[in-house]
């Protein structure tokens, strides 16, 4: 779709800004645009104004770095939970993934990503001193590795268990109901449930 093609240049600028999204091509992009120019006024701007809150407006959660409507997110500020239990994974979307299970009341660590040398992301461009310092602080009893079990997420469990065995903190993964090479985030929920419920010691694992 070329420019000459566009009625309008507002238009055009619009479906340009849609198609930046993650899975949305330029036809998408106008299919979507054109949509919301047949919505009312009010429709459009509570949209658009959901989207400028949430950028302005959403917080990182400083004790785990799940993201949070304020300062400690609802997980971490839950005294019902079982906060010597951490559950570590790589992203937010994990967290509401097995949140969704309802089989884990521990809290969580948020890592923010995966060792990935071909990506140039190492230990250094992840959350792990923060971890580190919980569990230094001698207040955590086990740490759950739930990443993807890829050969990334493989690589960040071994690096975390050797630089964490010092401190004589009891260590797990997830069961390998989670198949080779699955994303966390796709797993359906009993099969992550059933996984987070059979952890194994990780050291049985290597």
């Amino acid at each position: 779709m070329t420019s000459a093609s566009f009625p309008s240049k507002l238009l055009e600028v619009a479906v340009n800004e849609f198609a930046k999204l993650p899975g949305i091509g330029r036809k998408t992009a106008l299919r979507l645009v054109l949509h919301l120019l047949k919505q009312e006024k009010e429709e459009v701007f509570k949209f658009s104004d959901s989207i400028r809150m949430m950028r302005e407006e959403i917080m990182y959660c400083k004790s785990c770095h799940n993201i949070s409507d304020s300062e400690t997110c609802h997980i971490c500020a839950d005294t019902n939970r079982n906060h010597e239990l951490i559950c570590v994974v790589e992203s937010i979307r994990d967290v509401m993934a097995i949140e969704n299970t309802q089989q884990f009341n521990g809290i969580y660590h948020v890592l923010g990503g995966v060792i990935s040398p071909m990506d140039g992301i190492g230990p250094d461009d992840l959350t792990i001193g923060p971890l580190e310092e919980k569990i230094k602080s001698d207040q955590v009893n086990e740490v759950v590795f739930a990443l993807s079990t890829t050969m990334e997420g493989d690589t960040t469990n071994f690096y975390l268990f050797k630089k964490f065995e010092k401190y004589g903190v009891k260590m797990t993964t997830i069961a390998r109901g989670v198949s080779i090479g699955d994303e966390l985030e796709y797993t359906d929920e009993v099969t992550l449930g059933r996984s987070l419920v059979n952890r194994l010691p990780f050291e049985n694992t290597l």
